[in-house]
């Protein structure tokens, strides 16, 4: 629900104006209307804005660029060093210095690797063996400018040997190296920890009034001038119930102040006011963007239809259940996760909703409860829909004691009969709104297609609940169907020549025709997304049964295997459906109900100028 606001436009002396705007932030009440024309060109401000962007840097990064540096210098010479001692560790300990000595000494060591298969001794010794591949050195005399081998022959390294060249240091070398970058790196985080306990409460207190100052700046930058400079005027709004405390400030700062009802235009500001319920999922509405003051607001529909959904796709209770506790863990501040603060409540909503559709579903933990429970075997469902011999639904039993063939899962009919219900929703609040932003002559198109598909679907399911004749029936839709067509293609647009209405109907068909029904497909997500978590769940009981040997009776070092699959593969299970459960959700909602529904999110969130 959006709350009703009032918009003001004040007439202050330039004298007095920031005396005023001092006032007014006191009071927190207006939403002042920013013009970028107004500070786009002011250096103070772009000033001020760079300062502000850089102490946000140095915030989120935690100490000034040197430390950093400093740091990142030792993480960078530490991983190098392990990547040399893991290159060196084959080729054994040696002495650096031994082998400085065998050099002036007219000896030197080559160091080779070369494949097994065709390796032969003459061309030197093995040091180490790596599979397939040999570490070899070979050992050389220098004569003048000859290098021979030991027999006195010419050395000449083969082509199926890659020469290799050893660092100064062998690998427990390296090792202790490692150790002491360790120990370097322990003191660069000391040093970073200490500044940020000294630095970063009086950084962050620092950015907060340099924000303070930027939004300053800028309301005092958004008023234009008028007698010559004398005069300041702005324009702000204020919520309906609050006019009355506002009213009572201006008139003790003696400021001339108009009231009036914003109008199609307005830069008007959104202020939420809804239930608790509904205020959890009002973070889904400000991801896709805020309402338009003549718009709805979409959260009421949103918040419930997400829950199902969300509910559906998850649609295993035990995962419910897992999803309650891990909320109220967040909500109660026992589980300190950055990414999830704040979002306890809704976790722990949507853990009730998917313990109760998951229950109805017949699945928990991947378990199929009809056959734990089979005297309630009625309520899951998880049976067939047939229509031979009229439509009914079967319990599992019911299904494999019948002998009939096919049929339909009746999760998969709740699917799209909640996306038929949904996109139907969607197309009168879109009637309904537009009507009450644009005029009912305006949207005659729109109650066209209205009329068409939701007047015609709610028609004939009500001639078939009341068996009226198939005669009748078909009159009754050709009725409605001949008032839409006038809607659709002859009044869409008044005043218009009827022949562009009637090309825009025909475009406006083809979209409706092509669109509606994906639209309407797109809700099978919501049984697949829960049928692929069951059976995955279920495939993971199936593991862990098997290494048990088929039943809950194994020997007791076959629990420790049983228990380790369960966990992870559960939560694992659980990770992969809550991110699916998350996302195409928000795929329905922000696709196929606020395309049918006519919703932009274009607005701006009421954010009154305040201290």
């Amino acid at each position: 629900m959006i709350e009703s606001m009032k918009k003001y436009t004040f007439l202050v002396l330039a004298s007095r104006y920031d005396a005023f705007l001092e006032r007014v932030r006191e009071a927190g009440l207006v939403h002042v209307t920013l013009k970028a024309e107004g500070f786009a060109e002011d250096e103070q401000l772009r000033q001020t804005i760079a300062d502000a962007d850089a102490l946000q840097r140095l915030i989120e990064a935690g100490a000034p660029e040197q430390l950093l540096s400093e740091r990142n210098a030792v993480v960078a010479k530490l991983e190098a060093t392990k990547k040399e001692a893991q290159r060196m560790a084959i080729w054994g300990t040696f002495s650096s210095q031994r082998i400085a000595e065998l050099k002036e000494a007219g000896y030197d060591l080559h160091f080779f690797t070369c494949s097994k298969k065709v390796f032969q001794e003459e061309w030197g010794s093995i040091v180490a063996n790596d599979g397939d591949t040999l570490y070899c050195v070979a050992v050389t005399k220098r004569d003048g400018d000859a290098v021979l081998t030991l027999a006195g022959e010419p050395f000449v390294m083969p082509e199926a040997c890659t020469e290799q060249t050893l660092n100064e240091h062998s690998a427990q070398e390296l090792l202790a190296d490692i150790d002491a970058l360790n120990g370097l790196l322990a003191a660069a985080d000391a040093r970073i920890e200490a500044w940020g306990k000294a630095n970063l409460d009086a950084k962050r207190e620092e950015l907060e009034n340099l924000r303070r100052s930027i939004n300053w700046q800028k309301v005092q930058l958004s008023s234009d001038t008028a007698a010559d400079g004398a005069l300041r005027l702005m324009e702000g709004f204020c919520p309906t119930e609050k006019t009355a405390e506002l009213n009572k400030v201006l008139d003790e700062l003696d400021t001339y102040y108009e009231v009036e009802d914003p109008v199609e235009g307005d830069a008007t500001p959104v202020k939420l006011n809804n239930n608790k319920f509904a205020k959890l999922f009002e973070v889904f509405t400000g991801m896709y963007g805020w309402p338009t003051y003549g718009e709805f607001d979409p959260t009421p529909i949103l918040a419930p239809f997400y829950l199902l959904f969300f509910s559906l796709c998850m649609g295993d209770a035990g995962y419910g259940i897992l999803l309650m506790a891990f909320g109220l863990l967040v909500y109660y501040k026992k589980l300190n996760i950055e990414m999830f603060e704040g979002l306890g409540p809704i976790i722990t909503t949507l853990g009730v909703g998917t313990l109760i559709v998951g229950f109805f579903l017949g699945t928990a933990f991947g378990m199929d409860l009809s056959a734990l429970f089979p005297s309630i075997d009625y309520l899951f469902l998880n049976g067939k829909v047939i229509t031979e011999g009229g439509f009914q639904y079967l319990t599992k039993a019911q299904y494999a004691a019948s002998g009939i063939e096919g049929g339909y899962d009746v999760a998969m009919v709740l699917a799209l009969v909640i996306g038929v219900f949904h996109i139907c929703l969607a197309m009168v609040v879109k009637a309904l709104c537009y009507t009450k932003r644009f005029g009912f002559r305006a949207t005659l198109g729109t109650w066209g297609w209205t009329l068409l598909i939701v007047g015609g679907i709610a028609a004939l399911i009500i001639c078939m609940a009341l068996s009226v004749p198939m005669e009748t029936t078909k009159m009754v839709l050709i009725v409605i169907a001949c008032i839409s067509a006038l809607g659709i293609y002859v009044f869409n647009t008044p005043g218009r020549n009827p022949l562009l209405n009637i090309g825009a109907g025909l475009w406006d068909t083809y979209n409706m025709a092509t669109g509606i029904l994906g639209d309407t497909l797109s809700y099978i997500r919501l049984y697949a997304l829960g049928l692929a978590g069951g059976m995955l769940g279920g495939a993971f009981n199936d593991l862990g049964l098997m290494v048990m040997g088929g039943s809950t009776e194994g020997a007791t070092w076959q629990w420790i295997p049983f228990i380790l699959i369960l966990l992870v593969g559960h939560l694992l299970n659980l990770a992969m459906s809550s991110l699916g459960a998350f996302v195409h959700p928000l795929r329905l909602t922000f696709v196929e109900y606020f395309k049918n529904s006519g919703y932009e999110g274009k607005g701006n969130l009421y954010q009154p100028f305040a201290k």
